[in-house]
């Protein structure tokens, strides 16, 4: 099936009645939400840290093998680290003090060599790291984007496209720049504290107690700090969502900006929300910079505490000069993998916090799904039937109300009635982008509940008012609609669709390279290209949403004569509200207030001297002769 959108009215807007309040917006969804007091609603509060981070781990843990290489990579690291200081001490004691030159200049080759291979792992580590943590942002990035091509319509109407990409790009990037640093950094911390604290307790473990009495004080400050950086970085990641909603909006609608004179007013709505997110960005690096300047006063106490502790020792003979300098090198090793852990922390809370919004997309569950037992459907004769069909968005708000309505295999079956009638609804219940809640909708004797919705929606071809091309060339353009189509399949669809002549005299032809939705394009020539998608894609059910409604006399024309041809042997459903486009059609629903008012040919509802008459003949008020039949 073509690429949808949501279904659009005249006007270039969904029927009033299909629009939801911001109050009918799914419960379950989270982020920043347009609210009735305000352009945002209230920013949902942080969820589990230790249940984000540890499906975090469960991504990270599928490059085991990876992961197993690091492992022992930082061993060696660690433990080589952690031998430095123990050869400088050896040194002082056996080779400096004893005035042994040559002994000393083994010892300086033996721990050049040790700095050396301590060097090489920690590339190899960090090369290996980069390349797995980049593999499990990568699967998470493709869940993510895979996750947003199932969701419902429902979901999609809840958020700003710009939402939904910070998502995808800032959140998971947030992802990205911190997983492989972190795990590598954690696991060597963990190594080195234990490696260090251990051969401090070998050496002298007087002055080991005296190290460690940095460790409550550190844990107090990270405790301390962490509880409002993470919420800072939460807030900043919503601000930055919705600024980028506001982005996107205002560079999709560019021209009403323009038309309507509102730069200033955008500009104003902007500037607003970016002060917001440099205020919660500012409140986070403030709680985040603590950090550093207090593990620095941590880490000179302890400093000062082994080397005043290690003097008095010596003075007593409880230890010895290189046991001092030892401790002295051991104190910065130590102190180092704490105030590691306590940025990392302090980082893991702007990752957190992205982690958690990309985490609350994949856990919707979309509102439309396939049965467990769906059937598949090869093709479809195009026999359509909707039974006493209810659908409302909101509770106790109908928006269609016992819809009964049958089109025959190759009929052409017409939706009129004023805006927000509920028109464009019904096609959208029958492509089963939402499900309704109370009778039945069938197609060729299935309810459409019991397909697949994969082969439902490929026997459904669609043309919009407001037709959605992609940035790429004309003929990769028309071959969306069938992808494993020839390019004499695709020319062949052009010239079925009257669209051949003008894309010839494109630039480059079919290879003509479309601007951003075809907006180097004509309304007419856009809609030619839409009727060829639907052509090559061959449906067996087509639904025409006011394909005409937006552009001239001649090209309507055009687009008639390709619409005849694509509707040929057919069952389709035509929106529209030029009804001399409908006027040969098998039968015309007037729907009014989400109700079947009136149904029959033209000329049976003309002679009927209802709605539909006052309808037809309003359409033509003004012009000398008003038409009052087909003929």
């Amino acid at each position: 099936m073509s690429n949808q959108r949501q279904q659009t009215n005249g006007s270039g807007k969904p029927d009033a009645k299909d629009e939801r309040r911001s109050s009918d917006r799914p419960a379950a969804s989270s982020g920043p939400r347009r609210g009735p007091g305000g352009r945002w609603g209230p920013v949902e509060k942080p969820k589990d840290a230790k249940g984000t981070l540890r499906r975090l781990g469960a991504y990270v843990w599928q490059q085991r093998a990876a992961l197993i290489w690091v492992f022992l990579l930082v061993i060696i690291t660690s433990g080589l680290g952690v031998l430095g200081p123990f050869l400088m001490g050896l040194g002082i004691d056996r080779y400096i003090t004893e005035q042994d030159l040559p002994g000393l200049g083994r010892l300086a080759i033996l721990m050049i060599a040790v700095y050396v291979v301590s060097a090489l792992a920690m590339f190899m580590q960090q090369y290996i790291m980069a390349a797995a943590s980049q593999k499990a942002v990568f699967n998470l990035r493709n869940d993510l984007f895979t996750k947003l091509q199932t969701l419902s319509l429902r979901y999609f109407d809840s958020y700003t496209h710009g939402e939904l990409m910070s998502r995808l790009t800032n959140d998971v990037g947030n992802v990205s720049q911190i997983l492989g640093e972190a795990v590598v950094n954690l696991i060597s911390s963990a190594l080195s504290i234990i490696g260090v604290a251990t051969m401090m307790f070998v050496i002298n473990w007087r002055l080991a107690l005296v190290t460690l009495t940095i460790v409550p004080m550190m844990m107090v400050i990270t405790k301390t700090i962490s509880k409002q950086t993470r919420a800072g970085f939460k807030l900043r990641q919503e601000h930055l969502g919705t600024l980028n909603g506001i982005v996107e909006e205002t560079i999709t609608g560019h021209k009403v900006v323009k038309a309507y004179v509102r730069e200033e007013t955008v500009v104003d709505e902007f500037e607003v929300t970016n002060r917001k997110l440099q205020r919660a960005s500012v409140k986070a690096m403030i709680f985040a910079g603590f950090v550093g300047p207090m593990m620095n006063f941590v880490n000179n106490t302890g400093y000062a505490l082994v080397a005043g502790a290690g003097g008095w020792l010596a003075v007593r003979d409880m230890a010895t000069v290189g046991a001092i300098a030892a401790f002295i090198s051991y104190a910065r090793q130590f102190s180092w993998p704490l105030n590691s852990i306590a940025q990392l922390y302090n980082q893991i809370q702007s990752a957190l916090a992205g982690a958690e919004r990309v985490f609350q997309v994949l856990d919707e569950t979309p509102e439309v799904q396939d049965e467990a037992d769906a059937v598949p459907l090869a093709s479809v004769r195009g026999d359509v039937v909707f039974e006493n069909v209810d659908f409302y968005y909101e509770p106790d708000v109908p928006v269609l109300k016992d819809v009964s309505l049958h089109a025959a295999p190759g009929q052409i079956v017409a939706l009129v009635g004023p805006t927000g009638a509920g028109k464009t609804t019904i096609v959208n219940l029958l492509t089963r982008f939402y499900d309704i809640q109370g009778g039945s909708i069938k197609v060729d004797g299935y309810d459409i509940r019991e397909l697949l919705m994969d082969d439902l929606r490929r026997q459904l071809g669609i043309v919009l008012q407001d037709t959605f091309l992609f940035g790429t060339t004309v003929m990769e353009n028309i071959r969306y609609g069938r992808l494993d189509a020839t390019d004499e399949e695709v020319l062949a669809a052009a010239k079925l669709a009257n669209a051949d002549g003008f894309i010839r005299r494109l630039p480059q032809g079919y290879q003509t390279l479309l601007s951003e939705n075809g907006s180097n394009l004509s309304q007419g020539q856009r809609q030619l290209l839409a009727i060829s998608r639907a052509v090559l894609a061959d449906p067996g059910i087509l639904i025409l949403d006011e394909a005409t409604s937006s552009v001239d006399t001649r090209t309507e024309r055009y687009i008639q004569e390709a619409m005849l041809r694509l509707m040929e042997g057919r069952t389709s459903f035509v929106i529209a509200h030029r009804l001399s486009t409908i006027r040969k059609a098998d039968q015309i629903l007037v729907i009014n207030h989400g109700e079947i008012i009136e149904r029959g040919t033209h000329e049976e509802l003309l002679k009927q001297q209802g709605f539909y008459h006052h309808l037809y003949v309003s359409q033509f008020k003004g012009q000398e002769t008003a038409p009052v039949s087909a003929d």
